[in-house]
């Protein structure tokens, strides 16, 4: 065997490479009265059909009044979707983004050389915050900033797990949080693209006559969906390759096509999102799975994502080249499906690739402490 092969199933049916699964299934809980759908066949149906609304955390904020992109459904939805498609092309990931994504790796590895030492959440954040940021139109304020008021609103998020009393205070915390973003990162924004516009999704609200709260909404969501992903995607992935040594060597002597089936093999595994919340607008039969008219669905990604009756034999090992064999999209339900398929996903395939081809190089780099 060569110092790049990575064996293959018959050698150990038993392997399991996930990392991160026993704190998913232990943390990550369908809501209550909600029927799980875990086949692959089961969560592609539900998530490609109209007869479904988005359900969850951040969807039921939004049931009244303004609704931000990631939150509609049915032609409002649609036509955003078209309209913003055009910041998440190759052509504008290989025009425009990835010259951040190269030179934001090369300055964050610069000061981990320098320094001998570094955290890899903290890299690869900075990373994804300044990507995103120039998607976005973030960009008249310090990107160390940005990091840190973003990374605070995220106490928003879990509301829904605390009790009555804490959801309260917090409440009132998030929305400090919330206000400093405004006026420290988004409001300078949209001052300096209403004098000019860019190529950037903030100059787009603009032109549709979105308020500057409406671009808050979503310059909040576009935050939580590109930056924290990301890190923790970037995260998984290099964790893998620092434990594989095999893997880590096929990655760094592949060529792009390579590493994308690496990375998306690994993402396959390790889902950021591992589980999703519909609610049926009708009756619909979705194969292994029928629904009554308000329904609430929860789509199990990581169950799909190991189906042995889609993704082939030995479900729970890095196979990079499974995708090829299957004839599959490699990275399965790790971005959804359907209309709500993440719009993002080349561009996180793209800047995690560019980090980790240049961090991966480093000779002697070891991992101090994995991730808990």
């Amino acid at each position: 065997m060569s110092a790049t092969d990575v064996p293959a199933c018959p050698m150990d049916a038993t392997r399991d490479d996930r990392k991160s699964y026993a704190l998913a299934a232990d943390r990550v809980q369908p809501f209550p009265g909600a029927r799980a759908v875990t086949s692959f066949q089961g969560v592609r149906e539900v998530l490609r059909s109209g007869q479904v609304r988005q359900e969850g955390p951040g969807a039921d904020r939004f049931k009244k009044g303004y609704s931000p992109v990631f939150f509609q459904d049915g032609e409002p939805h649609r036509q955003q979707r078209t309209a913003i498609s055009r910041f998440f092309t190759p052509k504008a990931i290989s025009t425009r983004h990835r010259l951040v994504m190269e030179r934001t790796s090369d300055e964050l590895l610069g000061q981990l050389r320098a320094a001998g030492t570094a955290r890899l959440d903290d890299l690869s954040y900075q990373l994804a915050v300044a990507v995103a940021a120039e998607i976005i139109g973030l960009t008249n304020s310090d990107r160390a900033s940005l990091a840190k008021h973003v990374q605070a609103t995220l106490l928003g998020t879990r509301l829904r797990q605390l009790s009555p009393v804490v959801r309260f205070g917090a409440q009132l915390v998030t929305g400090v949080h919330v206000m400093r973003f405004f006026y420290g990162d988004v409001r300078p924004a949209i001052k300096s693209r209403r004098a000019q516009r860019h190529e950037d999704v903030i100059s787009h609200l603009i032109d549709q006559g979105y308020s500057s709260q409406s671009i808050l909404i979503e310059c909040m969501t576009y935050a939580v969906a590109g930056m924290v992903t990301t890190r923790e995607f970037i995260v998984m992935a290099a964790w893998h390759m620092f434990d594989n040594e095999d893997l880590r060597a096929r990655f760094v002597s592949g060529g792009e096509t390579e590493q994308v089936a690496i990375l998306e093999e690994i993402l396959r595994l390790e889902p950021v999102a591992s589980m999703l919340h519909r609610r049926a607008t009708a009756a619909v039969d979705f194969g292994p799975t029928a629904a009554k008219d308000g329904d609430v669905l929860a789509l199990n990604l990581r169950a799909a994502n190991v189906d042995p009756e889609v993704v082939g034999e030995c479900p729970h090992m890095v196979d990079p080249d499974r995708a090829a064999k299957q004839q599959t999209v490699g990275s399965f339900m790790s971005f959804g499906d359907g209309s709500h398929r993440c719009p993002g996903s080349q561009v996180a395939i793209a800047e995690t690739r560019v980090f980790l081809d240049r961090l991966m190089r480093i000779p002697g780099l070891k991992l101090a402490h994995p991730p808990k």
